[in-house]
């Protein structure tokens, strides 16, 4: 990104652009929407658990920030002035005046459930979007959560945040379709993303077709039939994907591979989206992928 940050989107029914932006969890996927959105102009407040958090959070948004400059993808005056936009609490109250807040805590419905309870309560500005990155939940068991249903969807963005251009935005039956034309518009004009629209379903678009790819390679390796390495090796070579599905499921998190192929199980009750045991046996052991440095492959630290 180069240039002046892009004006930001009007908020639904105010008229005020989407410039106070918040986002709960600051993992991978937290800590890169935070990025891309103080980049794009926004001021960010970033709710976390601990105060370890912030710190590991703020160090990651720095270092990826610092690696677009060497790049030549930012400048360091617009690095700069991301983190200076960037704020870190460990209090849900500081998200009260926020216009947009997404959620990026992990794939529990229950944990999510509660944070949306707690974030009806807490934002204060009645035209104010509540957004979840979910990758597999459905959008209307969460809005119900809150008293404002018509106000909650789902932004699906995918990792690398700065690097994967696309979000998959999903509207629940109760979502008013002025907050899916308000989202569309900060996420497509302000954060510089494409956008495809999916139906309320289990897994989307992008997931509903990827985990039972991802389950079936793993099936394989269970059976004895072939290794990872030959499985991710085929793919690559033989049908030109830039990574393997065992190595793509460890960048995933083989954790969250498990988390939403079980969402999608418990919704379709099909068998290609039920766990394999080997996936479960390998997350009961802390082997979840690159981030824990061993998966179906192993990573340096």
């Amino acid at each position: 990104m180069s240039g002046t940050a892009p004006e930001c989107a009007p908020a639904p029914d105010s008229g005020e652009p989407v410039d106070r932006v918040g986002v709960v969890g600051c993992g991978l996927m937290g800590s890169g929407i935070a990025e891309v959105a103080a980049l794009a102009g926004c001021q960010v407040t970033v709710v976390v658990s601990r105060p370890g958090s912030a710190v590991a959070g703020g160090d990651r948004i720095a270092a990826s920030l610092t690696r677009a400059v060497s790049k030549g993808r930012v400048t360091e005056e617009q690095r700069d002035g991301a983190l200076e936009r960037l704020t870190f609490t460990t209090a849900l109250d500081d998200l009260r005046d926020r216009q947009l807040v997404i959620e990026c805590i992990r794939e529990h419905e229950q944990e999510k459930l509660e944070l949306f309870g707690a974030l009806d309560r807490v934002v204060k500005n009645p035209a104010a979007i509540l957004a979840t990155n979910t990758s597999s939940l459905p959008i209307s068991r969460i809005g119900r959560a809150t008293t404002r249903p018509g106000q909650v969807i789902g932004a699906h963005f995918f990792s690398p945040v700065p690097a994967m251009p696309l979000v998959e935005l999903i509207s629940s039956l109760d979502t008013e379709e002025t907050v899916h034309e308000q989202a569309r518009l900060f996420v497509q004009g302000v954060l510089g993303k494409e956008v495809i629209r999916s139906a309320d379903r289990s897994g989307f678009v992008v997931n509903a077709l990827l985990i039972p790819y991802l389950l079936s390679a793993i099936r394989m390796v269970e059976s004895g039939f072939a290794t990872a390495e030959v499985i991710d090796r085929g793919m690559v070579l033989g049908c030109s994907h830039p990574l393997g599905p065992l190595k793509l499921a460890d960048l995933v998190g083989l954790d969250t591979v498990r988390d939403i192929a079980a969402a999608l199980y418990q919704e379709f009750k099909d068998p290609q989206y039920a766990p394999p045991p080997l996936l479960l046996r390998m997350v009961e052991t802390g082997r979840h992928g690159r981030k824990t440095g061993q998966g179906f492959h192993t990573y340096d630290s």
